[in-house]
């Protein structure tokens, strides 16, 4: 404890640390209306801004893109330009925000809208802070919003780090995160190897390029920040915390020869973990994200530097800005009423912690010394996948065994009704207007932008990225020039080319599931009267990368001994059906947690009832609302699954039935 000799009545007082930054992860519909949620955010003492982006954003597809059709603001704001970048921060001084931007691959483009913006506001960008996610890795493994292949992407954040060393020096040109990690079902051994192991794929490909000279390079090992997820499992997380700052500081030191202290800090933001969210008695929320928040605030020797946390609603929808405030007051109360900042740290010399602590960073060393067997993270990509897929499964089979314990969910169920979720307004609705809105502004920035410059910027564009030239300085003169994220977006396509990640399904272990004998029988039943294995596709329409709950769908299915089709994320409605009837599928299983079901889904029934597919069976899984839930039964959806159906041996019976009682109608 730190005292001063300052006394007011009768009481020592202390000197308090300065509190981490308090974000909220936020953006909607557009960047008019995200801006104003900003705004009023820091009125209320929000320190720092995290920025959400849409889907089409995220993977560089402009709003009137196909793909895009039905995503544009629904889990972000959709930036499609310069004018959109300059709405989304009007009256909000970049100079004196700490901005923290969620993309990955599209992250060298919207970093050079936002650098464009800032001088357009007379900004040092020199003095600019922020962060820019850009860890494409873990997309690959957990997220899904890449676009290019790996070695194409490190090249992309490898010339980020080197622009942001030499032009925006307080700025982390990557944050490694292990969020979705945990999200995918990562353990924490794993969250933490497949974690370093990103950075280290990164900072060897910097060290490969000569982005930076070696004498710099240090530099550049101080600048890369983590974006890390704490759960429900308090002092196992805070365990977990405190051996990331242990491993990383060995990894800097041994692996790439950091002497100063300093540069190996472990720097880090939070959000806290959004999978644990229930649907059921939802207000519990509330507890579990403020116990996962004194996770990564209480040991001040891994004390995160940033914190955004979930609102409590999450699991049913779009939280509200009060929903939102609610979450800020949380982190408020903690820093500034308790006196946890005027401690030192408070788990130093604990033997339970000290034993959990090495016991986290043995096995993180094993695994992490496994993947460098392999030849590093890229290498790794597909046991990486596996592995997560494997890790939740036997996470889903330990709550539905209720070996372990979700209160509300498969304990203590019984509840009173909950006045926070009742009546119209409990959650918000993006305006479904809001994407024709967005498309015409696009089309009108397009007709109102010197074309010619545009062009001209595009293709010195590709000739950079073809030359193997820093990206960065011609990004931000396309960014300037009008060229639109759709337009960048195709210039990198075009040369870098286009890559599917791996599903991870086909190599994932059967964990043994409860009850999987008695809907194998069924499986057997029903294939037996088809003729053939019942086949189920599993399909993800639209751009949402949240391919978890899919897979586990697809790994139970094939458990269960049915003939699983399932090619993985960011397909449109016409490949989807196109698969069904080349494949000869029993059933469709469709999975949309962006937001975007009701467009989607009804696009896909049209297009099955085209080819005559109306006897095959449609059920569908996602975020969806009660009301939105009879919309797509109104479709001819057969069952709609939504976060409070954890059992999938029970969506597996459904799903079997459903075919059982399709065939007996078609005899």
């Amino acid at each position: 404890m730190r005292r001063s000799n300052d006394r007011r009545g009768g009481f020592e007082m202390t000197t308090r640390d300065k509190p981490w930054l308090f974000r909220t992860y936020a953006g909607h519909s557009t960047a008019a209306k995200s801006n104003e949620l900003y705004r009023g955010n820091l009125a209320k003492g929000q320190t720092g801004l995290s920025v959400a982006f849409d889907l089409p954003t995220q993977t560089g597809y402009d709003s009137d893109h196909v793909l895009a059709r039905g995503e544009v603001g629904k889990v972000g704001v959709p930036i499609a330009h310069l004018g959109d970048m300059r709405t989304l921060f009007d009256q909000i001084p970049l100079d004196q925000m700490n901005t923290s931007m969620t993309i990955n691959a599209t992250a060298a483009w919207l970093l050079a809208l936002y650098v464009a913006v800032a001088e357009e506001q007379g900004a040092d960008v020199s003095k600019l802070t922020g962060t820019v996610q850009n860890d494409i890795i873990k997309e690959y493994l957990s997220r899904g919003t890449y676009v290019f292949p790996p070695e194409p992407s490190l090249r992309l954040i490898s010339d980020i780090a080197a622009y942001c060393y030499s032009d925006v020096p307080k700025w982390n040109p990557m944050n490694v995160c292990s969020y979705h990690l945990q999200e995918a079902g990562a353990t924490p051994e794993q969250e933490l190897a497949f974690a370093l192991v990103t950075a280290c794929a990164v900072l060897d490909t910097v060290k490969a390029r000569g982005a930076v000279s070696d004498e710099d390079f240090a530099g550049v090992v101080a600048r890369i920040s983590f974006f890390v997820n704490a759960g429900i499992r308090f002092v196992t997380e805070m365990c977990k915390m405190r051996a990331f700052v242990d491993l990383w500081d060995e990894i800097c030191e041994t692996r790439y020869g950091v002497t100063d202290p300093k540069l190996r800090r472990f720097r880090y933001g939070v959000q806290v973990n959004s999978l644990g969210l229930t649907e059921q008695q939802p207000e519990n929320n509330v507890y579990r994200i403020l116990i996962e928040a004194m996770a990564v605030t209480l040991s001040k020797r891994a004390r995160c530097r940033a914190l955004q946390l979930p609102a409590w609603n999450e699991a049913l929808g779009l939280p509200r800005p009060w929903d939102q405030q609610w979450s800020l007051r949380l982190q408020q109360v903690l820093a500034y009423e308790t006196d946890l900042l005027e401690f030192d740290d408070l788990f130093d010399g604990n033997p339970a912690v000290d034993r959990k602590v090495e016991a986290l960073k043995e096995m993180a060393r094993a695994e992490i010394a496994r993947i460098d067997e392999m030849g590093g993270a890229v290498a790794a990509i597909d046991y990486m996948k596996s592995r997560l897929v494997e890790s939740n499964a036997l996470r889903l089979k330990g709550i539905e065994t209720g070996e372990t314990a979700v209160i509300g969910v498969n304990r203590f169920t019984t509840t009173e009704p909950s006045p926070l979720t009742t009546g119209p307004d409990a959650i918000m609705v993006v305006d479904p207007e809001t994407e024709a809105e967005q498309i015409e502004r696009l089309k009108a920035w397009r007709e109102g932008r010197d074309e010619a410059a545009a062009q001209a910027a595009v293709a010195a564009l590709k000739a950079a990225a073809r030359e193997g030239a820093n990206i960065m300085p011609l990004s931000i003169a396309a960014a300037k020039a009008g060229v639109t994220t759709g337009e960048w977006g195709a210039a990198m396509r075009e040369v870098f080319g286009e890559y599917r990640a791996p599903t991870g399904v086909g190599k994932a272990a059967n964990v043994g599931a409860k009850g999987l004998d008695a809907v194998r029988e069924k499986v057997e039943a029903v294939s037996a009267r088809l003729g053939r294995r019942l086949k189920f596709l599993v399909g993800k329409p639209g751009l949402d990368g949240h391919s978890n709950g899919a897979e586990q769908i697809a790994v139970r299915a094939r458990d269960c001994g049915m003939e699983v089709v399932y090619e993985g994320i960011r397909l449109t409605p016409a490949q989807i059906v196109g698969a069904a009837l080349e494949e000869s599928v029993h059933v469709v299983g469709l999975s949309i947690l962006s937001g975007s079901h009701v467009p989607l889904v009804r696009e896909v029934m049209e297009r099955m009832r085209a080819e005559g597919m109306d006897d095959v069976p449609v059920v569908v899984g996602g975020i969806i609302p009660d009301v939105d839930a009879e919309t797509l039964k109104g479709f001819g959806v057969a069952k709609v699954y939504t976060p409070k159906d954890f059992d999938l041996t029970r969506i597996m019976t459904d799903i079997v039935t459903l075919v059982a009682e399709e065939s007996r109608e078609a005899a």
